[in-house]
């Protein structure tokens, strides 16, 4: 909404906003009211201007352009108006800026899955550079961006800050506590496979209990329940649904944080920062024996324990299916669902407000090894194009940065449960939120939370890429490709996109494919692509839920 009132920077206004909505905050009151008036004298130069951001959807960004985005206004005399569309809408939007030339939007907020893309193509201000330079005057003194959880993410190769974090969320394990602790199904449990219900450490354990609460349990209270939820139809978002680290779980690249370094979750192998390949004959492991058995697994589960309907779902579909009260777990589960999943009158939620539900680590599959990735981690990024005019770039900058500032991020954090400040975790109303947010507090202080990363530098070109993945997949759940046949359609695809844009170069470190050679060559190398295993049904592992909160505690990721 842009405010109709007479433009002008009022710290009348801070004062307001401080005491009827900035609390709580890390700061106190008289620091808050300082970190305003620096925003109401930065902000004087541009008093009157109109500025348009944009971003996708999500309850963080709802709480930004509809209370923020006014505050702001209000406090520095900038009309801002904060756009939310669809999250494919945005890439769009960025794409045509950067294409074009012309401004479409003074700054946006998109995820920093596109860090290889902005770092290669020179499209996207170093906001390092940016905030040390022209954009000095414009930067708040107080902005700490050490106390960001998520900046490894936004940082290119160059070791620039190219995005700044402005929610995050990641991609856990979900499941019903108050279930897993019944003594009859856990006796049940015991008696069938040997081994305790609890939290599956690997894919095996997890295939055990989607069988266990889909065919055996079949019905708790009345209600027909299932092991597992997913989501398959044919549409974009089935597509995040495997770049989302799915392959990572399942072990398919090598290790390295936040990335597999030469090979990373999507396939890509990278040398010296140029992609040289996806497919195995190029030292890629896109269409790897691990690759193919994540495909396979998901495929498997959401066909034979997951409720019929989940084939048909899309992302946002599927999304707020556990809270309804029939599913065991999830394997893929994204933490922006939290406040979804906490409403009173939700059957996986007690009396007291407090879930009958918790998230956990995502359990791997048979190729993982210590020291990978194990999950996926969403950072929704304030970014600057060059395209953007220098003054309306400064405005749009004082905005991102209010959004963040530690005068409201815990507020935020708080509606969002999006958190990004190192502080706001630590504070104390997060640990008075945290029994009611079934395991998110504790997940975001532990020094393990490394191990989930979005996607990293080896992706060359985000937008261009990510749309070959849901095609190919979709084709293998419609049973039209066997799981090999569409990952090697898919490692081909990705190729042929890397060498169109070899061909069209890049401002740094652009593709240089490598040449062809037979598989066994780089099955036999060390690290991925890695060879098929004799047994990918090892024994099934699981760990009680306290014993897991205590690793956490001392930064293990299990």
């Amino acid at each position: 909404m842009v405010d109709p009132r007479p433009a002008e920077a009022d710290m009348a206004a801070a004062e307001r906003w401080i005491d009827s909505e900035f609390n709580p905050s890390t700061l106190t009151r008289e620091q808050q009211l300082e970190e305003m008036q620096w925003f109401v004298d930065a902000a004087k130069p541009f008093a009157g201007m109109e500025i348009n951001v944009v971003s996708e959807t999500i309850d963080t960004h709802v709480y930004e352009s509809e209370t923020l985005a006014k505050a702001f206004s209000e406090i520095t005399g900038i009309r801002l108006t904060h756009d939310l569309i669809q999250e494919g809408d945005v890439i769009e939007k960025l794409q045509t800026q950067m294409q074009s030339g012309q401004n479409v939007y003074d700054m946006y907020v998109n995820d920093s899955d596109l860090i290889g893309t902005h770092f290669r193509y020179g499209k996207v201000i170093p906001l390092s550079d940016f905030m040390t330079g022209e954009g000095k005057d414009v930067t708040l003194p107080t902005l700490d961006i050490d106390d960001f959880i998520g900046k490894s993410f936004t940082t290119g190769p160059d070791g620039k800050l190219y995005q700044l974090p402005d929610q995050q969320f990641a991609n856990l394990y979900w499941f019903r506590a108050d279930w897993f602790a019944r003594e009859d199904l856990k006796q049940q449990f015991r008696e069938k496979y040997g081994y305790e219900l609890g939290v599956p450490v690997n894919w095996s354990a997890y295939e055990d209990i989607a069988n266990f609460f889909t065919n055996d349990v079949k019905e708790i209270d009345g209600v027909r329940v299932y092991g597992h939820m997913d989501y398959g139809k044919k549409d974009p978002s089935l597509g995040w649904r495997f770049t989302d680290a799915w392959l990572s779980m399942a072990g398919e690249g090598d290790k390295g944080i936040p990335n597999g370094l030469p090979v990373d979750e999507w396939g890509i192998r990278v040398e010296d920062c140029h992609p040289v390949g996806s497919s195995v004959t190029r030292g890629g492991g896109a269409n790897s024996p691990a690759a193919v058995y994540a495909l396979t697994k998901y495929i498997d589960w959401l066909k034979q324990y997951a409720p019929p309907e989940a084939s048909g779902m899309t992302f946002s579909e599927a999304g707020p299916v556990p809270g309804q009260g029939n599913i065991a777990q999830q394997v893929f589960w994204y933490t922006a669902f939290t406040a979804a999943l906490t409403k009173p009158d939700l059957p996986v939620v007690n009396e007291d407000g407090t879930p009958k539900w918790r998230m956990a680590p995502s359990p791997h599959g048979p190729y993982w090894e210590e020291g990978m990735k194990l999950g996926y981690q969403d950072a929704g990024s304030w970014t600057m194009l060059e395209s953007t005019p220098l003054e309306r770039r400064k405005a749009a900058w004082l905005y991102a940065q209010f959004v963040v500032s530690k005068t409201v991020s815990l507020k935020k954090t708080l509606v969002g449960l999006t958190p990004i400040r190192e502080s706001d975790i630590n504070s104390q109303a997060m640990t008075d939120a945290a029994p009611k947010l079934g395991g998110l507090v504790e997940f975001y202080r532990s020094p393990a939370r490394v191990a989930w990363s979005p996607t990293g530098t080896n992706v060359p070109d985000y937008p261009k890429l990510a749309q070959l993945w849901w095609q190919n997949v979709a084709l293998a759940v419609t049973g039209e490709r066997t799981p090999q046949e569409a990952m090697d359609n898919l490692a081909e695809e990705m190729d042929r996109v890397l060498q169109r844009l070899e061909r069209a170069g890049m401002e740094e470190c652009a593709p240089k494919l490598n040449e062809e050679q037979d598989a066994q060559y780089w099955l036999d190398q060390p690290g991925a692509p890695k060879p098929k295993l004799a047994n990918e049904k090892p024994q099934g592992e699981t760990v009680p839920y306290d014993q897991l909160l205590q690793a956490w505690k001392e930064g293990r990721v299990r």
